[in-house]
């Protein structure tokens, strides 16, 4: 039970457990937090100061959390307000502006929000990027492929974690595709008259940079390499974090990672920044105003023993941060999927002795009854269970999360038969 003395942080949303339960432990171990959430909370509740419930679209609205913030600082001192939900984190510097509390600049975390904001913001200020136009039609769409080129990527304007995203070799696919791009929806998404952004398709390997920002001052923490599947779709299968990885010191990069922060006058948050590393140099893909997912705050966290949640709860209450590693290693995580759309899981486990040598967590995510399907129809949501894996090289991850694959077993519900 933590003491009245340490700090009081407001905490929107939790998200799932397999992907979020560490972030919660760390941030509990220093500040006592009270959740605002849409129902009674479950296994978050051991970690927890306090927490109001709202109806669960009430946490998508910014107006009935920030009455429900205002209820709470009446009765304590707030020292801070977090959230690391994609569909949430406006909401919550909204709630951080009604209090007067760090990261309170709604239009600062709009510009990462809205992708569009982004481009333009990136593009005043000279900053690397893809070409990008935003489009209300399919006409617009094919005009501003044509001027830049195929392929080219279509991209919802308010998604996250790839959702919506897929490259165009040529005009016949853009009808399919871009619809497939512009009716890419979930709850409490955003919807737009012009909702897609045809881009500039850069080639590339691709990868993350979670960093603190405190005052203007940015404070990168760990770079995970991307595992890409699925094209032309652009799911993320998998990541590696290394904690020596040579781009953490990369002038090229910090030059840009830098020039991309203050072109959105971001100064005070987490973000979760992806790149493209053209031949031309590193281009910024996109910059979120959250600390990552898909577990790459964990691996960065078990690589370089830094505390993500830590640092992500000192910045929300003006606290500088003390990222600091105290190891040197490597870690991954791969994702896996059922094999063909629709397939109704019976069970989905790991042969335990297959696993290879260093595997970390093996988890199974769809139960019995789900009903599961690879990307397209299933990116992200198909997901059907993950390996992380400690090494002390990249190279070692990569060959264990490939052999991963061998450990798990899928079974599909037996078809009912009629006599």
């Amino acid at each position: 039970m933590k003491g009245n003395d340490d700090p009081l942080l407001l905490l929107i949303g939790t998200g799932r457990q397999d992907f979020r339960e560490y972030l919660l432990a760390s941030v509990a171990s220093r500040y006592r937090v009270h959740l605002l959430c849409g129902a009674e909370p479950g296994w978050p509740r051991g970690y927890l100061a306090g927490w109001t419930v709202l109806d669960m679209e009430d946490t998508i609205d910014a107006t009935p959390l920030c009455a429900a913030a205002r209820e709470l600082a009446a009765h304590q001192a707030v020292a801070g307000v977090l959230s690391w939900d994609e569909a949430r984190i406006l909401q919550s510097a909204t709630v951080a502006a009604e209090l007067g509390l760090p990261g309170g600049d709604p239009d600062m975390v709009l510009r990462c929000r809205d992708k569009h904001l982004t481009r333009k913001a990136l593009d005043a200020s000279r900053v690397p990027q893809p070409r990008s136009a935003l489009v209300a039609d399919l006409n617009q769409a094919a005009a501003a492929a044509d001027q830049m080129g195929y392929p080219v990527v279509l991209k919802p304007r308010a998604m996250g974690g790839s959702l919506g995203v897929v490259r165009v070799d040529r005009p016949a696919e853009l009808p399919a595709k871009f619809e497939f791009a512009r009716d890419c929806v979930v709850p409490g998404s955003w919807r737009y008259d012009e909702g897609v952004l045809v881009e500039q398709y850069v080639a590339g390997p691709e990868i993350s940079v979670d960093s603190a920002v405190y005052h203007g001052e940015l404070l990168p923490m760990f770079v995970a390499r991307k595992r890409i599947g699925y094209p032309p779709y652009f799911e993320e299968v998998g990541h590696v974090v290394d904690a020596a990885d040579p781009l953490l010191t990369d002038p090229g990069l910090a030059s840009v990672m830098r020039a991309a922060h203050e072109a959105l006058g971001f100064t005070d948050g987490m973000t979760h920044a992806e790149y493209k590393l053209t031949p031309d140099g590193p281009q910024v893909i996109e910059v979120n105003a959250r600390l990552g997912g898909d577990l790459i705050p964990y691996l960065g966290m078990r690589a370089s023993g830094m505390d993500p949640g830590l640092a992500a709860a000192a910045v929300a209450c003006g606290q500088h941060p003390e990222p600091k590693a105290d190891r040197s290693a490597a870690a991954g995580v791969q994702f896996f999927y059922a094999a063909q759309d629709d397939t109704v899981i019976e069970t989905v486990r790991f042969e335990t002795g297959a696993l290879p040598p260093g595997t970390d967590l093996a988890v199974p995510l769809a139960r019995r009854g789900d009903v599961m399907s690879p990307p397209p129809k299933g990116t992200m949501s198909g997901r059907v269970a993950f390996v992380t894996v400690l090494a002390e090289t990249p190279a070692a991850c990569e060959v264990a999360l490939d052999a991963a694959q061998a450990a798990l077993i899928i079974e599909p519900a037996t078809p009912a038969t009629t006599g």
